[in-house]
């Protein structure tokens, strides 16, 4: 072979490579672009990022129409929404996927002053005001051309219909971004499964489908939202930058973020990149990052634009939470209640920060409903500290080997037959409550957990230890442990048979949570439903735990916070002898069953609603929730009407916004402390 057929090969084998990248990335985009994205936005960014570093290191290959020279997609043949010409060209975002990478950008694009701004995962708009009234809204479309959705976008209430002002230009050209908040997420979902559709996936595609009905009473009904991000035409209007652009959106009575703070140096900007990794789900949106962009708006127009995206801006991604992997088999854990769970076996994945290799399939009913095969490859999600879920399959992936999961008939681990509590029930559970290994294992982890007793040294490794060694025999004996008792234990000795320092931490943590408040010794019990919120209204209604017990199931159910699905549960629980053997073994033990009244906080936030939001100084988030409730009050994480106060921290964002619009007052972290104390802020 010569060594110009070898270079032949070379290039017609790179050449291959681009197109079969350049063919996935318009395939994803147009999916994206019309609603229907098959993979994560993750998945998306890797392929993209191979083409452009195939594109660097063989320049011959970067061709004009190069999806990296492209911004969106055309739209659809099939859109029954006429196409519109954007006033100016709509541009897409360069990612920076780590400090280095930012670092670099900042170094090559000098400024005194930056914006740092959320990157809301929604659908680009762009809205145009002639006079001050509205006149015409339209998808991005592919940066030049796009959809005309003028009539869906006048019945999303944050986009006025006229601008208020005395300084209204003759013409401006707004962009935004539409999506769902995330409170209302869950809410439009039920409303979709009740009229007999799917389930969106997440807030972006709800925001997508939304933005494109035919009907504009469909597209009220989904509770859109927008926040604007940026200005294109204008006439009458000339700000010297971005802040002051986004001051005069505000006074003219459009929506712009909470959240965008005006940085100098690249400190303070890193600096909003690590507060929005740690609090990336405080916001009332979804986002997957944090936009910078230079302020100055002349030295935009020196830096310019390359084919898709400004030069003067740049979106910091972070670890996406959305991911597709290999799903290798699917099988069943059983848990406190005897609830027997399908969960999924993955080829491990890096997702949100971390390595992932399990997640939870909910029921044998949500198993069908995704349409999940084993041997598929499926996409997986990992909000924050919520456990993995899987959001369904990859089917164009499909090679026909994959295999469905057929649900079990008899527990896993004491071999005992399935069967849904109640008929309706679609869960199936393990009915041998009592000594099923598992179902022990778990409500030993549960009641050691923060919001049960709190008991650091006994994690699920220890307790599955105490069970399967015969240490206890169930959660009854708990409190009776002593160190003698651990000396049989694997978990709490040493390679020698003596008591280790978890094993001494272990006793040490059981003498503490004797003491630990009522409600946290209700928690424990694993009554089912009585959570922490439940378990603290019972607590405070009545003190003791026979009282508890005793109360009729229309007394308990007429508490605020327990209800009646709640109260008949308490009365099934404590109808069971061997469950009143646990409570009368922990009482023999010295655990709290009754609390004295007098030992209470005054109940002087009684009737009020509070909500902390952002960081405050001297309570983290569970402290101020707690110091709420013993004094009475409810600790809300949602402002409406209703809410008495919201106390706001640093970085408080959105809930505060929302406050003082309706009104409500707004503490700081004094103000707080001084509504704790009784005292009138």
């Amino acid at each position: 072979m010569t060594e110009s057929t070898g270079n032949e090969e070379n290039q017609a084998h790179l050449r291959r490579q681009w197109e079969d990248l350049a063919q996935q990335i318009r395939h994803h985009r147009e999916l994206y672009d019309n609603e229907q994205p098959a993979i994560p936005d993750a998945d998306y960014d890797a392929l993209f990022q191979q083409l452009l570093a195939l594109e660097q290191e063989h320049p011959e290959l970067a061709v004009p129409d190069s999806p990296s020279n492209k911004v969106g997609s055309p739209t659809p043949e099939s859109s029954p929404f006429a196409d519109v010409v954007h006033l100016e060209r709509m541009y897409s975002l360069d990612n920076a996927f780590s400090q280095e990478e930012l670092g670099e950008w900042l170094a090559r694009t000098p400024a005194p002053a930056y914006l740092t701004e959320l990157k809301i995962d929604g659908l680009s708009i762009d809205l145009i005001y002639e006079n001050g009234r509205l006149v015409r809204a339209a998808t991005r479309g592919d940066g030049t051309v796009g959809e005309d959705i003028t009539a869906n976008a006048k019945v999303i209430e944050d986009i006025p219909h006229e601008l208020r002002g005395d300084d209204v230009p003759e013409l401006v050209e707004v962009r935004g971004e539409v999506f769902i908040a995330v409170e209302d997420f869950s809410e439009v979902n039920a409303q979709r499964i009740a009229s007999g559709g799917k389930p969106f996936a997440n807030p972006r595609n709800a925001a997508a489908g939304s933005l494109r009905q035919k009907n504009v009473e469909d597209v009220r009904a989904r509770r859109l939202r927008m926040i604007c991000h940026g200005m294109g035409a204008r006439q009458g209007f000339e700000p010297q930058s971005q802040h002051e652009a986004y001051q005069a959106l505000k006074r003219w009575g459009l929506p712009v973020s909470p959240y965008t703070r005006l940085v100098r140096t690249p400190e303070e900007i890193y600096e909003q990149v690590r507060y929005w990794e740690e609090h990336r789900h405080d916001a009332l949106h979804e986002m997957d990052g944090l936009v910078v962009k230079v302020d100055a708006l002349g030295q935009q127009r020196q830096y310019g634009f390359t084919s898709r995206a400004p030069r003067w801006a740049i979106a910091f991604k972070y670890p996406p939470e959305e991911v597709t992997t290999e799903l290798l088999d699917i099988r069943v854990g059983v848990g406190r209640t005897g609830r027997v769970t399908p969960f999924a076996v993955m080829r491990p994945v890096l997702v949100a920060g971390s390595t992932v290799a399990m997640a939870t399939l909910h029921n044998q009913t949500e198993v069908k409903r995704k349409g999940v095969l084993i041997g598929d490859t499926v996409v997986i999600r990992k909000a924050g500290e919520v456990i993995p879920e899987v959001l369904g399959p990859v089917v164009e992936r499909r090679d026909g080997t994959e295999r469905a999961f057929i649900f079990p008939t008899l527990c896993p681990v004491c071999g005992t037959r399935l069967a849904p509590q109640k008929e309706e029930d679609a869960d199936w559970r393990c009915p041998n409550h009592r000594s099923c290994p598992a179902q022990l294992t778990a409500r030993l982890t549960y009641l050691a957990g923060r919001g049960g007793f709190d008991i650091e040294a006994l994690g699920e490794k220890g307790a599955e230890d105490l069970i399967r060694t015969g240490i206890l025999a169930d959660e009854s004996t708990l409190f009776d442990l002593t160190e003698e008792d651990l000396r049989a234990s694997a978990v709490y000795t040493t390679t020698k048979g003596a008591v280790n320092a978890s094993g001494r931490k272990l006793i040490a943590n059981l003498e503490q949570a004797r003491h630990a408040d009522l409600w946290r010794v209700l928690v424990a019990l694993s009554i089912r439903h009585v959570g922490p919120t439940a378990a603290r209204a019972l607590a405070q209604r009545y003190h003791d735990v026979e009282a508890i017990f005793a109360a009729p199931v229309e007394e308990l159910a007429e508490i605020e916070g327990v209800g009646p699905a709640i109260a008949a549960s308490v009365v099934e629980w404590a109808a069971v002898d061997w469950h009143r053997q646990i409570v009368d073994r922990w009482a023999a033990a010295g655990v709290t069953m009754h609390e004295d009244v007098s030992d209470q906080p005054e109940q002087v936030l009684a009737g009020m609603t509070v909500v902390v939001t952002g960081t405050l100084e001297n309570f983290s988030r569970d402290e101020a929730k707690e110091a709420i409730v013993v004094r009475g009050g409810k600790a809300a994480g949602s402002v409406s009407k209703k809410t008495t106060y919201v106390v706001a921290g640093e970085n408080a964002g959105s809930k505060e916004e929302k406050a003082r619009q309706l009104g409500v007052p707004v503490l700081d972290e004094e103000g707080f402390a001084a509504l704790l104390r009784g005292e009138t802020p």
